[in-house]
């Protein structure tokens, strides 16, 4: 943190490397969405701009609209009873999110570190019968993610908040264990 100012230094660099993490941690979700609605291009193109981000392309409007894209396929599946995909394209959404990780000492950011990995748990637990083993997993999977650098971007922030219902459960069960 950087002194009173409640700020937190972020570089360029480091945007791009949590954003690269977020990505491979949404990415297997993917196939979830994709098998409900196969035509719908949202999510992989939400993915898509933000790997992008993370391999050089500027921050763009483009990636915010992406995100809001990815976010409003996840509404259409919630609304139509398709839960697993909703958390999916939520994945993809988050994904973009974590590009515009804002430099405030707050706990509320860390979700924008670790809600595609949380999302993708969840999407995955849901196609599996709501199985937590298989959230677990994917949690398991998303620790090994993480480089160095994300962690330590993730230390500069407080821990995650309460609340958020499973997901929110999820992103506290990473949150600790990255720290």
């Amino acid at each position: 943190m950087s002194g009173d100012s409640g700020t937190i230094e972020l570089s360029r660099s480091e945007l791009r490397a949590v954003t690269g993490y977020a990505v491979a941690c949404a990415r297997p979700a993917l196939a979830i969405f994709e098998s409900e609605r196969p035509d719908d291009r949202r999510p992989r193109a939400a993915i898509d701009a933000a790997q992008a981000f993370a391999e050089g392309a500027e921050r763009t409007k483009a990636l915010r609209d992406h995100a809001w894209a990815a976010h409003r396929a996840a509404q259409e599946t919630r609304d139509a009873g398709q839960a697993a995909a909703s958390d999916a394209a939520r994945a993809a959404a988050n994904a973009c999110g974590a590009a515009f990780l804002h430099p405030l000492a707050k706990a509320t950011q860390v979700k924008h570190i670790l809600g595609s990995a949380a999302h993708a748990a969840r999407a995955c637990e849901l196609s599996a019968g709501d199985d937590p083993a298989v959230g677990a997993a994917h949690l398991a999977q998303s620790r090994i993610l993480a480089h160095p650098v994300v962690m330590d971007v993730l230390r500069r922030y407080p821990v995650a908040p309460p609340g958020g219902a499973r997901v929110g459960e999820l992103i506290r069960r990473l949150d600790a264990s990255l720290r």
